[in-house]
C-alpha cells in the first residue's frame, strides 16, 4: 500500500500595479496623469495592490493615502527609489535621504518591500545620453557594495526588503549585467523584483 502525504498549498501570486504603467515618471508633470485619476483606474481594472511610484506623485501623508487607497480597496505593497550607487560615497548622503523619505511612508502604508532602480544613463524626457551605458570595475563595486549597505540599512531601520528592478536604459539591463549584479551582491540583502511589464 502506498501513502501519499497531502500537496503542499500553493502560495497565492499577488499581481500589482504602478503609476508608471500610467506613464507616470515624475512627482509632478502636467502631461501625467493625476494621482486621483490613475487610483480610479488603477482600482477599476481590478488591481488590488500597487507601489508608490515617484515619492511625492502620491500623497506623501499616511493618513491621507490611506484613506486614499482604503476607500478604493487598494494596499501598497512597495515604495520606489531611484539610485546613483554606482558613482560611489559622492552620491550616499543624497540618495540616503531619498530613500529614508520613502521608506517611510511605505512602512507606514504597510508595505514590504522597497523597489530600488537604478539610475539611467540615458535622459528619461529626452533620450540624450547623459553617461557611458557599460560601467567600470571600480562602479560595479561601487554598485553592489553601496546596493548591499542600502538594503542593511533599510531593514534594520524600517524593517523593508529591497528589491532591485532591472530595467532598459539602466546598468542592470541585460541578463549579463543581472546575472554579474546578482552575483556580486548579499541574497540576504538584496532580491531582485521582476517587471512582468517588460
Amino acid at each position: 500500500m502506498t501513502s501519499l502525504s497531502p500537496q503542499p498549498s500553493l502560495s497565492r501570486i499577488r499581481i500589482g500595479s504602478a503609476p508608471d504603467s500610467w506613464g507616470v515618471w515624475f512627482p509632478d508633470d502636467p502631461q501625467q496623469v493625476p494621482w486621483r485619476r490613475f487610483l480610479d483606474e488603477v482600482a477599476q481594472s481590478g488591481y488590488e495592490w500597487i507601489e508608490l511610484g515617484p515619492y511625492g506623485y502620491l500623497p506623501t501623508d499616511p493618513a491621507v493615502l490611506t484613506e486614499e487607497t482604503s476607500r478604493r480597496g487598494l494596499k501598497v505593497s512597495a515604495g520606489t527609489v531611484f539610485t546613483g550607487l554606482h558613482h560611489g560615497e559622492s552620491v550616499w548622503e543624497k540618495t540616503w535621504a531619498h530613500v529614508a523619505d520613502n521608506a517611510v511612508l511605505a512602512q507606514a502604508m504597510g508595505a514590504k518591500h522597497l523597489v530600488v532602480i537604478p539610475s539611467f544613463w540615458r535622459d528619461d524626457k529626452t533620450g540624450a545620453v547623459l553617461e557611458p551605458d557599460t560601467l567600470t570595475p571600480e562602479q560595479w563595486r561601487n554598485l553592489a557594495s553601496l546596493t548591499e549597505r542600502l538594503g542593511q540599512r533599510v531593514r534594520d531601520e524600517y524593517g523593508l526588503q529591497i528589491v532591485v528592478h532591472p530595467h532598459a536604459d539602466t546598468h542592470v539591463d541585460s541578463e549579463e549585467n543581472v546575472v554579474r549584479f546578482l552575483d556580486a551582491t548579499d541574497s540576504d540583502l538584496v532580491s531582485l523584483c521582476l517587471d512582468t511589464g517588460h
